[in-house]
């Protein structure tokens, strides 16, 4: 949307008001006995009181009627969204999606509330440990309807069709090629232009963080001063038909009424907010000289397990590079891996797998289940001229990785109806290249 404003920074120390009523943030305290404008003062956290001062998280919203203001939440239905884990057998085999079917606002009209998807995940919600992964398809707006995550963080990567987020911190316009994080808690709602999909990452009990840079240095990968967070923005709008606030709490789905938007927050402080990224503003790191660096150099976000260096989950991307390494097979090489990799496609054809692998569509390659490049990607590089290169250009994947192993749901399995049942034969045409009889040229 044409005029947003934004603040730069990961984590920063922000302030912000709406520039409709200057002055609306208190003065040298938090929690006066007025506040300007008679707004009242409400605190968010997203982290204990306690927790040490890096990593302690929290926003102070200054509104005009504070979020309590609500009738009593009852159960609604939750679609094909899930924390059941354990509704169909485990699957250890390679799996891959077609892409996922957007429903056409002529048959039904669907907003993003309504059209999360459930694929995987593992772990507790109530124990404030775990992750899954969500699509969302939908062909409308949210009107008169707000959605708050009670049970973590959500990392959105639109895929076909700008959002518009309305959040209570402000407004975010998120393109494909760009993603959002809106933390645990926070309202938003989802404004679309069409038929619209994307990929959510969810994480339980851990916030996103920057990876840290070890050798690289100060500089690199995803810079802090590209991430942008919204300015303050309200309305102050009584809603006489009901407005629905809708709560993902316990991995079940909770609505309230109110009679007035949850987005009159007229000004804020603090280091808990939402923001965005555009992924054309990675720095890529890679080989200069010969064999792979290991793909956590791609990663763009982390959130930490208990476990040093191990991760809930790492939002890792494959921008477009230069390809420069000699005596070197240069796709990703053939791996077993100790966590679960679930690959999305934004946009253009994924360089390991460019038949079948599409944009809106998916891959999960779980622990210890091996994958690589298919036969015709084997061939053709095992015998390709090694000269320097351009490598996924037009193209962004990325990849949800996790120290979890990961359950398929039932609407993952069956229900969505893109599981693409004949993914194994890619690698049915590999053959065996052994030569007993070969020596080195130098003996």
């Amino acid at each position: 949307m044409a005029g947003l404003k934004y603040l730069t920074g990961f984590g920063n120390e922000f302030a912000s008001e709406d520039p409709r009523c200057p002055g609306a943030l208190p003065e040298g305290q938090n929690n006066p006995q007025v506040c300007p404008y008679g707004l009242y003062a409400e605190q968010l956290s997203g982290s204990a009181f306690t927790c040490p001062r890096p990593a302690n998280k929290r926003s102070w919203l200054y509104r005009i009627l504070p979020s309590v203001c609500h009738k009593p939440f009852t159960s609604m239905d939750h679609g094909n969204l899930t924390d059941n884990w354990d509704e169909v057998e485990p699957d250890p085999n390679q799996l891959r999606w077609h892409p996922f079917i957007i429903p056409k606002a002529s048959d039904k009209k669907v907003d993003f509330a309504m059209g999360l998807h459930t694929v995987c995940g593992a772990g507790d919600a109530k124990a404030r440990n775990g992750i899954a992964i969500h699509i969302y398809t939908c062909n409308t707006s949210m009107i008169d309807r707000c959605f708050r995550n009670s049970d973590g963080d959500f990392l959105i990567v639109p895929q076909q069709g700008e959002i518009l987020v309305t959040t209570e911190f402000g407004k975010m316009m998120v393109e494909p090629k760009e993603i959002c994080v809106i933390q645990q808690g926070m309202h938003f709602s989802v404004d679309v232009y069409g038929e619209t999909r994307g990929y959510i990452l969810e994480v339980y009990g851990a916030h996103f963080e920057l990876p840290d840079l070890g050798p690289i240095g100060a500089n690199g990968l995803a810079n802090p001063r590209d991430f942008l967070a919204p300015v303050a923005w309200y309305e102050d709008r009584t809603v006489s038909t009901g407005y629905t606030v809708i709560n993902k709490y316990q991995g079940k789905l909770f609505s309230a009424q109110q009679e007035h938007s949850p987005f009159n927050v007229v000004a804020w402080h603090g280091n808990y907010t939402p923001y965005k990224y555009d992924l054309d503003n990675f720095m890529v790191i890679n080989s200069v000289a010969f064999d792979h660096a290991d793909p956590s150099i791609f990663t763009l976000l982390t959130a930490k397990s208990t476990r040093p260096g191990v991760a809930i989950a790492d939002f890792v991307i494959f921008p477009p590079r230069w390809g420069v390494a000699d005596r070197t097979f240069r796709p990703p090489y053939y791996h077993r891996n100790c966590m679960s990799e679930f690959m999305g496609l934004i946009k253009g054809h994924y360089e390991a797998k460019e038949e079948g692998f599409q944009p809106g569509g998916g891959s999960l390659h779980s622990i210890m289940t091996p994958h690589g490049p298919d036969a015709e990607c084997f061939e053709k590089n095992s015998s390709a001229i090694l000269k320097p290169e351009r490598v996924a250009e037009g193209t962004m994947a990325f990849m949800f990785e996790s120290s979890f192993s990961m359950a398929v749901t039932k609407w993952g399995l069956d229900t969505c109806q893109c599981l693409d049942k004949s993914y194994y034969k890619c690698w049915e045409q590999l053959k065996s290249h052994f030569n007993p009889n070969w020596r080195p040229c130098n003996m």
